[in-house]
């Protein structure tokens, strides 16, 4: 995940080695997490491709088949773990992650509380964040879920950056060894205010929490339970709007875009009428342009993101 040099720093230029992980980009929306393994094969519809010809190669690289098709070998980035993961619970994703560590204020060194591991996409992007000094420390209740989570932090080599418990938060609260250590809190609760009051606890002075939910009577709870302790409460909902950017003929462009709004409930557009037999007048076209549209699949709701302040004592 965190690919480290020869002077133990950051890099992604190194070359992949033997026991790497790293991200096997087909297409955009087909990717997969795959261990570099010396004598192993990947087969796929391009064709196999030998394992022991990625070594020495740079993230990045495009590399070949048997039948010369092609795929390229990524670095395991959070962003791109992200989207090939496995899925034991709902997950967050980039949209939600990138709001949360800039409203968590989380930077190198930071200590970071986070309760409800599931599949563990926030966690990555945490430990990413706080690298290389600083720790995050996530808790699950669920024992097979932390088990799992803790062997994928393993295999993307953030094992030493990120610590995984297994504990009912809700019920228990945050361990009090932790108490008044942490910068920011996560919360991924189906009740969290019954742990908004240890996680106060946990902050240190002018900490910051944060809590995800799904349904707005869950925010409305805990923005309640906050106002003891905490303030400038705030609550947003991020909804991302992807555009699909291609080249073509802008009536080949306005034909698909009649077929999607259709797809949605609203009248269809008539064709246009091809010109008349016999006539001498031919149909122009004009030269290939660079259009811009919504694409037809948007993400809708995920959740709702409501931060809170501790406030200092006086």
């Amino acid at each position: 995940m965190l690919p480290i040099d020869s002077t133990n720093k950051l890099s992604f230029t190194r070359c992949i080695r033997d026991g790497d992980l790293v991200i096997v980009y087909e297409r955009y929306d087909n990717m997969k997490a795959i261990k570099v393994c010396d004598g192993s094969v990947l087969e796929n519809r391009f064709g196999v491709f030998k394992h022991s010809d990625w070594v020495g190669k740079q993230f990045g690289s495009k590399v070949f088949s048997n039948k010369g098709g092609f795929v390229y070998l990524l670095a395991p980035t959070p962003e791109l773990w992200t989207l090939v993961l496995s899925h034991r619970t709902q997950i967050l994703y980039i949209a939600d992650i990138s709001f949360v560590i800039m409203f968590l204020e989380i930077v190198p060194g930071c200590l970071v509380l986070e309760s409800g591991t599931g599949s563990g996409s926030l966690t990555t992007s945490l430990a990413r964040a706080v690298a290389p000094k600083g720790h995050v420390y996530t808790f699950d209740f669920h024992e097979q879920r932390a088990v799992s989570a803790r062997e994928d932090f393993e295999k993307t080599g953030l094992s030493n950056l990120v610590t995984v418990g297994v504990r009912d938060i809700q019920g228990e609260g945050f361990p009090d060894e932790l108490s008044g250590m942490a910068d920011s809190v996560f919360l991924d609760l189906p009740q969290p205010w019954l742990a908004i009051p240890s996680a106060g606890k946990m902050l240190k002075q002018d900490g910051i929490l944060c809590s995800f939910s799904p349904c707005i009577e869950q925010v409305e709870r805990a923005s309640e339970t906050m106002r003891s302790s905490f303030t400038d409460i705030r609550t947003f909902e991020i909804l991302l709007r992807t555009y699909e950017v291609r080249e073509g003929k802008l009536d080949d462009f306005q034909g698909d875009e009649a077929g999607s709004l259709g797809s949605l409930g609203s009248l269809p557009r008539k064709r246009r009428q091809r010109s008349n037999e016999g006539s001498n007048v031919r149909e122009t076209t004009g030269p290939p342009t660079v259009m811009a549209r919504p694409c037809s699949e948007a993400k809708g709701h995920t959740g709702y993101l409501t931060f809170a302040r501790l406030k200092c004592l006086s």
